[in-house]
């Protein structure tokens, strides 16, 4: 049997700027046989979580990070040995050739992918089909069962190559299962707050049903599993012992002692004064999306001055016509979103200072002759800004569908980098969170930002009567260096006359 050097692989270039990510889940462990292009890790960079293919095909033989550290671009992440010994078959076989023809193989096999791993493509080894891959445990507690599988190889590698200071030399290939599809496959989670909501709450993510797609495990299915009723462990009967452990029974505890006195109350707060000291404040490490926007929202508040207008309007118009598109195509699920959307496209062609941003650099205003418009979304990693890329060529239908395929990829986690960036207006439906109004920070490194309230029953002067109407509040951010006051009340004054009358936006067609 042949054995090859081992292969480092390190963190690849993951695109659009970003230059480091957390190590969320391995897929495989030490002693794992993978192939070329099969799923190794799942990490989470400041905009989505991705999952890495590894480019060689072999027996792994280190992890070089544990789950939860960051690594930058360059940093080595896994090594890959030998694939599986070749046997020897006979006269003829590479086996009886020598080291030679072994290697040259493997180095065929290897140059059969391009080694460049592009996240979301493989490295695109096979043109027209593709490979089968092995097994990937997606929850925790299956890549525990992976490890512990894993042991006994480890104890052999360890035994049989003492004094080397290798590993690999003998180390059988460990049977991974085939990945599955549909309801074979594994439960996957994609979310680090539903893991941390899982281990806090004692759920085992194994057991639990997952409804999102690709049977990935949202938030709610974890909340489920909480909610439902768990049945108390059997206790041991007294003077028997622990069938697993086998350990002599252990006494009765004795009884509980009388509790003192509860401790005094802080004069100040009102506080059991000796829990309050004994409690610590919480420590939460800022990294990934949250680190992300972290740094954004505070470079926006630092470089640009930004100030911010509302009116209040009558949208009852706008949700009729909504109504009425609904009703009239009901194939095509047109929302308010995609209403404000078209509307805020055709204000930005009014007032084309608005799509622009500065650069500082060069102490210009850069005026954008497409509007790619970013809207705000609220998942369970937190904020994201998906954008809709060339909003000024595409239909109100196609706004719409566009809207929802994103969203719904936001839901899942499973937006691409290039879908987060290059925006140049954002649209913000903060109403979704009951609240009325807001002044919301621009996103950097854009010029503008509109936000709507919830629209709810309120009386309102209509030709001089007083009637119950939808109004909702409409606020507007925007960088005073790009334009004055006038451009801007501009903007906004054309975005409420069409929420209150939809149909000034024909004169736009």
């Amino acid at each position: 049997m042949n054995t090859l050097e081992a292969q480092l692989f390190r963190l690849p270039d993951l695109g659009e700027g970003l230059t480091e990510a957390e190590v969320v889940i391995w897929k495989v462990a030490a002693g794992d046989t993978v192939e070329i292009d099969q799923i190794v890790v799942e990490v989470e960079t400041a905009k989505a979580a991705v999952e890495v293919p590894v480019p060689y095909a072999g027996t792994v033989l280190e992890l070089h990070a544990e789950a939860g550290t960051t690594l930058s671009v360059g940093d080595p992440l896994i090594s890959v040995g030998a694939s599986a010994p070749v046997p020897d078959r006979g006269p003829g076989t590479a086996a009886e050739a020598g080291p030679d023809v072994a290697a040259e193989r493997y180095r065929e096999e290897e140059r059969a992918g391009s080694g460049n791993v592009l996240i979301g493509y493989g490295t695109g080894h096979l043109p027209g089909q593709r490979r089968r891959r092995r097994g990937r445990p997606g929850t925790a507690s299956s890549h525990t069962a992976a490890r512990a599988e894993a042991a006994p190889v480890a104890a052999r590698v360890e035994a049989g190559s003492a004094g080397t200071g290798r590993l690999g030399v003998a180390v059988p290939p460990v049977a991974v299962p085939a990945a599955g599809t549909g309801r074979g496959q594994a439960p996957r989670v994609i979310s680090p707050l539903v893991r941390r909501l899982a281990q806090e709450n004692g759920v085992d993510l194994a057991g639990v049903t997952p409804s999102g797609p690709n049977r990935v495990i949202l938030r709610r299915d974890v909340e489920r599993a909480i909610a439902e009723p768990r049945e108390p462990a059997a206790e041991p009967r007294p003077g028997r012992p622990a069938a697993i452990t086998g350990r002599t029974p252990q006494p009765d505890p004795p009884a509980p002692s009388p509790q003192p006195d509860p401790p005094a109350l802080s004069p100040r707060h009102g506080a059991p004064a000796a829990a309050a000291s004994a409690q610590e404040p919480e420590r939460i490490p800022l990294r990934g999306l949250r680190r992300a926007v972290a740094e954004k929202l505070s470079r926006s508040r630092s470089e640009i001055p930004d100030a911010t207008t509302w009116v209040d309007v009558d949208a009852t118009a706008l949700l009729e016509t909504k109504d009425a598109l609904r009703a009239a195509v009901p194939d095509r699920r047109i929302g308010l979103l995609a209403l404000l959307a078209r509307i805020c496209v055709a204000g930005l062609r009014r007032y084309p200072e608005l799509n622009s941003t500065v650069d500082l650099e060069r102490a210009e205003i850069v005026r954008y002759p497409w509007i790619h418009l970013g809207f705000a979304a609220q998942t369970e990693r937190g904020l994201v800004v998906p954008v809709v890329r060339d909003a000024h060529r595409m239909t109100l239908t196609e706004l719409a569908a566009e809207l929802a395929r994103l969203t719904a990829l936001a839901r899942e986690g499973a937006l691409p980098p290039q879908a987060l960036t290059g925006g140049t207006f954002t649209l913000n439906n903060y109403g979704v969170f009951g609240v009325d109004g807001s002044t919301p920070i621009i996103n950097h490194p854009e010029a503008a930002l509109l936000g709507i309230g919830r629209i709810i029953d309120r009386p309102w002067a209509v030709d001089g009567a007083l009637a119950v109407r939808k109004i909702t509040q409409l606020s507007f951010t925007f960088d005073h260096r790009v334009c004055d006051g006038g451009v801007a009340g501009g903007f906004l004054r054309y975005v409420a006359d069409c929420v209150e009358r939809p149909a000034t936006l024909l004169a736009d067609l």
